[in-house]
């Protein structure tokens, strides 16, 4: 039973974090279409003028009588002055005409990819819904596998934690004892510093799916707001701040650095010295300090190298 509730945490984080990846890519959709209708309201704008223009052109010539420009030149007192006046009016008609059909290209254009933006909302809203209900599922079989286990005696219930517990504790002796630790940075940098205090700020507020604070946190949540609070903005899901922030060997790793867990990059603390991380753990428990090696390590990223 404690090990198919471990790996329903597991399979409940890892759609989690694919789900809080869908949510940050809807909302950088959602932008972008935004950013496309203003250009589409600003071109719209600019061309509505320019055609104001154009026709208040055509009114003055025919209110001029409409007469040919040969003629004009010809009953002019100034025929010279006549020639560039008419000259410069036929230039600055044809370079309204030439704008106004390269800004009437320029919108459609941007229409047609605000229209493709749209769409692309919308299908990242169906794969949203059903990240979230493929997490929705596995939440239920968490519940079930819970109610389960709470019908286990107090005495096996107790058991169980000592045996997470000694697991946890024999896998940190090993990295403790290896060579990793004996190289490990003992000291922060200045955000890594503000970081680690945010995170230990947090300490005792519950695990929520999706949280990122103030009052709940899922294990990405805490990791990105504690280095957006240092001033150092990364990716909001572990899996992407494996992807993308700088790669340290664990063994030279620092206070303020991310350590990943598990194959799938689906979970994540920040280190804080003396072989601890913080952490948001799963459902059920709260943001705690554990041993840096009490899971399954992946590696360590650096947000602010």
């Amino acid at each position: 039973m404690h090990a198919e509730l471990r790996r329903l945490y597991h399979d409940a984080e890892v759609a989690t974090e694919k789900y809080n990846a869908a949510d940050e890519r809807l909302t950088r959709q959602r932008k972008r279409v935004r950013e496309l209708n203003a250009k589409v309201k600003a071109a719209e704008a600019e061309l509505a003028g320019l055609k104001t223009e154009a026709g208040a052109a055509a009114r003055a010539q025919y209110r001029g009588g409409g007469l040919p420009a040969e003629i004009q030149f010809v009953l002019a007192p100034d025929p010279g002055r006549a020639l560039d006046d008419a000259s410069r009016t036929l230039q600055a008609q044809r370079s309204t005409t030439n704008l106004i059909t390269a800004l009437t290209t320029a919108r459609q254009t941007v229409r047609d990819r605000r229209e493709g933006a749209a769409a692309e909302v919308k299908r990242r809203e169906a794969s949203r819904q059903t990240l979230s209900t493929q997490r929705q599922r596995i939440e239920e079989r968490i519940a079930a596998a819970k109610k389960t286990e709470s019908r286990l005696a107090t005495e096996q219930r107790r058991e169980l934690a000592a045996l997470e517990q000694a697991d946890a504790a024999r896998a940190q002796k090993k990295w403790v004892d290896g060579d990793h630790f004996q190289h490990v940075g003992t000291e922060a940098g200045p955000a890594g510093r503000r970081a680690i205090a945010f995170a230990t700020a947090q300490i005792g507020k519950p695990y929520v799916w999706g949280a990122e604070g103030p009052d709940a946190f899922d294990c990405s949540g805490l990791t990105s707001q504690a280095w957006l609070h240092a001033g150092v903005a990364i990716p909001r899901t572990s899996q992407e701040q494996w992807r993308r922030l700088k790669h340290v060997p664990i063994s030279r790793m620092r206070p303020g650095d991310l350590v990943i867990y598990f194959s799938d990059a689906s979970h994540v603390g920040i280190y804080v010295g003396n072989g601890q991380i913080i952490q948001a753990p799963r459902p059920g428990r709260n943001v705690y300090v554990s041993p840096v090696a009490s899971m399954e390590i992946l590696g360590a990223v650096r947000p602010d190298a």
